[in-house]
């Protein structure tokens, strides 16, 4: 049995289709983690979501920012953007079936791998959060997603206040800070002040920011995260993150990481297999060469 992690789809199901191929995966045997994002931009986003739905246990998955945004313009709440494709799964006869399945998906992952925790997220998590309090708070927003006032909720999920999270926060507040954190977390300061508008490499960061992942002290810190959304980013040589969203959409590649414990001082044996990906959109900065190392 293979544990695979899989970066950000965005629709390009042709791109999966290749991956999975590549790895020669079986459902029977092996198992999916699809970090979010798994629709938008790319020309088949519905051909995913049946694909994935047909995978059952197999493919589990998180809901990122397109993912999110593709269930408030279900809801009426949103109108489609310019870049969008989404009519597909829009205008299907088999829409309400997707967009349920879309629902019922995860905002947080925690497994252990040969005793080994491997905490996994669409975008960041705040350094003030422990993987137990990640998923805790990720279930929080769940419950509201599944439940009959997902549709209000979707009119106030927008925005970027508050910035900060605190203990206190209730109600919109809190459930619009998880959202936040676990789907556009890209910098924030040591405090975990987020920012949403820089979206270039770490190197970038505004004064006083920080890479999430990179904040001193961070509760997550003595685990491994696994993470997507970031396709500026590129691949880190690193076992405590592994960022996964290697530009698919834009004409980078599509990635999957196999994961498997060492059971040495190292906590994991991985490699990263990935396959070349047709632009669907273009960037206004072509992902570079790092984002799709041999």
């Amino acid at each position: 049995m293979a544990m695979y992690l899989i970066g950000d789809v965005q629709g390009c199901d042709a791109a999966l289709q290749q991956l999975l191929d590549t790895l020669d995966f079986s459902p029977s045997r092996d198992t999916l983690y699809l970090l979010g994002d798994l629709v938008n931009r790319g020309p088949d986003s519905a051909a995913v979501l049946r694909r994935l739905m047909a995978y059952g246990d197999t493919a589990r998955c998180l809901l990122g920012n397109h993912d999110l945004h593709l269930l408030a313009v279900a809801h009426g709440v949103r109108k489609p953007k310019r870049k969008d494709t989404l009519d597909g799964i829009l205008n299907a006869p088999d829409r309400h079936a997707m967009l349920h399945w879309l629902s019922n998906q995860r905002m947080a992952m925690l497994e252990s791998i040969g005793g080994n925790p491997l905490l996994m997220v669409h975008a960041g998590v705040l350094p003030a959060w422990s993987a137990s309090k990640t998923i805790a708070l990720a279930h929080e927003v769940e419950a509201v997603l599944q439940s009959a006032d997902a549709g209000d909720f979707f009119h106030v999920m927008y925005g970027d206040a508050p910035t900060t999270w605190s203990e206190s926060l209730t109600g919109t507040d809190r459930i619009r800070v998880v959202v936040n954190a676990l789907t556009r977390l890209r910098f924030c300061t040591p405090a975990g002040t987020m920012e949403f508008e820089a979206k270039d490499r770490a190197a970038t960061a505004p004064s006083g920011f920080l890479p999430w992942f990179d904040v001193p002290g961070r509760k997550t810190a003595n685990i491994s995260v696994a993470f997507g959304h970031w396709s500026t980013l590129g691949w880190l040589d690193r076992t405590d993150v592994f960022a996964m969203d290697t530009g698919c959409v834009w004409g980078g590649a599509l990635s999957a990481l196999r994961v498997e414990n060492a059971g040495t001082e190292q906590p994991w044996n991985t490699k990263l297999i990935q396959v070349q990906c047709a632009q669907a959109q273009k960037p206004a900065t072509r992902p570079s060469s790092a984002t799709m190392p041999t």
